[in-house]
């Protein structure tokens, strides 16, 4: 997932070669830096990645690991619950953002944000009544927006956030099934799934300045060092009448554009070869120069002054999600396990060799950098 989860830096020493040992730690163990320390604001008041664990869906399992880049780089699961006296988190934990000292804790199926305190992961409030929110982006410490499909296949939306209060201002009308969004010069760009649209909303009058047209399925967002965004489309899917299967005949294949920010026009695509692949998961680097994605269970890299799309497979695996770390340039990438019982997370370096593998939640989806 992806993708505007960034926040700060870490050590560049995280997993620099193979040789280290992951230990995975129940809720009771410590992964502290150092609970003497006064300036230690709270146990994930240090370097390491949290790992986004979806749960079953239609059961609120899902949850939150952190991997320490601590001594022993322990594996600390349910830390939402453990913070929290056992609550469950939700349903669908979908996406998460660090935001000076809170995490926004989207859970789809349940309609909520949790705020929590980035250090403890306590909650300090929640934010319901939202319907079915996808992802969340911070403006400033005043405001903030999610996406909401509301319904599948109806119009959806982006509710604007009173950060200091948690309620919701207003709602903005944007297109079908709203994915991901990212906030670019004052503008809020939506990413419109279930269309072939971006919805570009002006952050000071929160209101839609103008639409974009995309290919079919917009849905996942980057910026490069260039300032060009580029966007992922997984196209459009159209199944049999009978439901028995995907008509392929009339499905349409993703495709990688480049959005021009001054002028909010899309200036090139580069279209997948074939309909019978879903590219996903678009990350790119820390210096903003290789763009990476999925495509026939496969990860490519590409360098964002491409002319075309790239031919370069630096692993030969696809992932249920996957994110690059902005300051070492590893990989890290997720397998579902098909959700019965923990799901895998390994760690890849640039070049694509692989350097660890370890188990997670249900369903891991996502990785955010602390």
């Amino acid at each position: 997932m992806k993708r505007t989860l960034l926040r700060g830096f870490y050590t560049a020493a995280l997993l620099l070669t193979s040789t280290f040992a992951f230990t995975s730690c129940d809720e009771t163990e410590d992964v502290s830096p150092d609970i003497n320390n006064s300036k230690v604001r709270g146990l994930y008041d240090q370097k390491g990645v949290f790992i986004l664990n979806e749960g079953n869906f239609g059961t609120p399992n899902g949850s939150i690991s952190f991997l320490s880049d601590s001594t022993g780089h322990q594996v600390k699961n349910n830390i939402f619950s453990t913070a929290n006296e056992q609550r469950p988190l939700g349903d669908v934990v979908q996406s998460m953002v660090l935001h000076d000292t809170l995490a926004y804790i989207v859970a789809n199926n349940s309609n909520k944000i949790e705020v929590v305190h980035a250090f403890t992961f306590k909650t300090i409030a929640v934010i319901e009544g939202l319907k079915q929110p996808r992802f969340f982006a911070a403006l400033d410490g005043n405001k903030g927006y999610v996406t909401e499909w509301v319904a599948y296949g109806s119009t959806g939306r982006v509710s604007v956030i009173d950060l200091k209060t948690n309620a919701v201002l207003k709602t903005i009308t944007v297109g079908e099934m709203p994915e991901q969004l990212l906030i670019v010069n004052g503008k809020l760009y939506v990413t419109n799934s279930g269309g072939n649209t971006i919805s570009v909303i002006n952050t000071t009058t929160d209101a839609v300045a103008s639409t974009v047209p995309t290919a079919d399925g917009p849905s996942e967002l980057v910026q490069g060092k260039d300032q060009y965004i580029w966007v992922l489309s997984a196209g459009k899917v159209v199944y049999k009448d009978d439901w028995s299967g995907i008509d392929y005949t009339k499905t349409t294949p993703g495709s990688l554009s480049k959005l021009n920010t001054a002028t909010s026009a899309i200036d090139a695509t580069f279209t997948f070869p074939g309909n019978q692949s879903i590219p996903k998961n678009l990350t790119i680097n820390g210096l903003g120069d290789k763009l990476y994605f999925n495509y026939e269970n496969k990860t490519f890299m590409q360098p964002v002054t491409a002319g075309g799309l790239s031919n370069t497979v630096i692993i030969n695996r696809g992932f249920y999600g996957m994110e690059a770390d902005p300051e070492t340039g590893n990989i890290f990438g997720s397998d579902n396990n098909n959700f019965s019982g923990d799901g895998t997370v390994f760690i890849y370096n640039s070049d694509g060799v692989k350097l660890k593998e370890f188990k997670a939640g249900i369903g891991p989806n996502g990785f955010v950098f602390n």
